[in-house]
C-alpha cells in the first residue's frame, strides 16, 4: 500500500494507460489548435520571416507565386498549423514527459520541468540554424540546375519547404532527449553509445539525409554534425549518471 501511495501512477493497468495516452493526445491537439489560432493572427509576420532566406538568396526583394484561387487561403491555413505545432511544442513535450513518467520515481518526476525545458530550447536552438543555414542551401538548389532556369517559387511549395527545414532541425536536436530519458529508464546504458559511435555517425547521416527535404550537402553537414556532438553529450551526461549512482551507493 506504501508503495502505490508513493507512485500511484505506476499501478495502472492497460486500460489505466490508455486513459492516459488519450488524455495526453486530447491535451496537445488542443495546445496545437491554440497555436495555430495565434499563427493565423500572425500570419503576415511569420510570412515576412520566412521570406528572408529567399530574399537574401536573391539579393533584393522577393515575392511568391499563386497559382490557384484557393492558394492564398491554403497557404495561411498551412503556416498556422505549422505554427501551431512550433508554438505548442513545449506544451507536447510536457505531456510526453507526463505520459511516461509514471515509470520514474518521485524525485524523478522533479526532472520533468528541467528536460521540457531542455528540448524546447534545442528546438529553438535547431530552428535557428536551419534559418541560419537556409540562404546557402537555397543558393546552392537554385544555382545547381544552371543559369538557364529562372527561380520563381510557388507560395505553399516554399513555405512547406522552409517550416519543414526546420522542423527537421528541431525535431534533430531532440536526440539527447530521447537518449538521456532512455538512461534514466534503464533501457539503454552509455557504455552502449560509446561502443557504437561509429554506427551512430552513419545512421544520424541516414535519418539527416531522410528528414532534410533539400536532401543538399549544406544542410546535411549543417544537421549531421551538431547531431552527432549532441551524441556525444548524451554519453557524457550518462557517464556522470552512473558516478552520481556509484558515489550514493558508496556513501551507503
Amino acid at each position: 500500500m506504501l508503495k502505490k501511495q508513493s507512485n500511484p501512477d505506476a499501478q495502472m493497468g492497460v486500460m489505466e494507460h490508455l486513459g492516459e495516452l488519450r488524455t495526453r493526445i486530447i491535451r496537445s491537439l488542443i495546445a496545437i489548435a491554440i497555436g495555430g489560432v495565434a499563427g493565423w493572427f500572425l500570419y503576415p509576420l511569420i510570412l515576412d520571416f520566412i521570406l528572408e532566406p529567399y530574399c537574401d538568396t536573391l539579393g533584393r526583394d522577393c515575392t511568391l507565386r499563386i497559382d490557384e484561387p484557393l492558394e492564398g487561403l491554403n497557404t495561411r491555413f498551412m503556416i498556422a498549423a505549422y505554427s501551431g505545432i512550433a508554438l505548442s511544442f513545449p506544451i507536447l513535450l510536457w505531456q510526453f514527459w507526463r505520459f511516461v513518467s509514471p515509470g520514474l520515481h518521485r524525485n524523478e518526476k522533479r526532472q520533468g520541468l528541467l528536460m521540457v525545458a531542455f528540448g524546447a530550447c534545442l528546438f529553438s536552438l535547431g530552428c535557428y540554424l536551419a534559418f541560419i543555414t537556409l540562404p546557402r542551401a537555397l543558393d546552392f538548389l537554385t544555382t545547381v540546375g544552371g543559369t538557364d532556369l529562372v527561380t520563381e517559387f510557388r507560395a505553399r511549395a516554399y513555405i512547406a519547404f522552409i517550416v519543414k527545414m526546420m522542423i527537421a532541425f528541431g525535431l534533430g536536436f531532440q536526440l539527447p532527449v530521447v537518449l538521456i530519458t532512455l538512461q534514466k529508464l534503464n533501457f539503454l546504458q552509455y557504455e552502449t553509445l560509446r561502443r557504437q559511435w561509429r554506427y551512430a555517425v552513419v545512421v544520424i547521416v541516414i535519418i539527416v539525409a531522410i528528414i532534410t527535404p533539400s536532401g543538399d550537402p549544406v544542410s546535411l553537414i549543417a544537421l549531421a554534425a551538431p547531431m552527432y556532438a549532441l551524441y556525444e553529450f548524451s554519453i557524457l551526461y550518462g557517464w556522470l549518471l552512473k558516478r552520481k549512482k556509484l558515489r550514493k551507493d558508496d556513501d551507503v
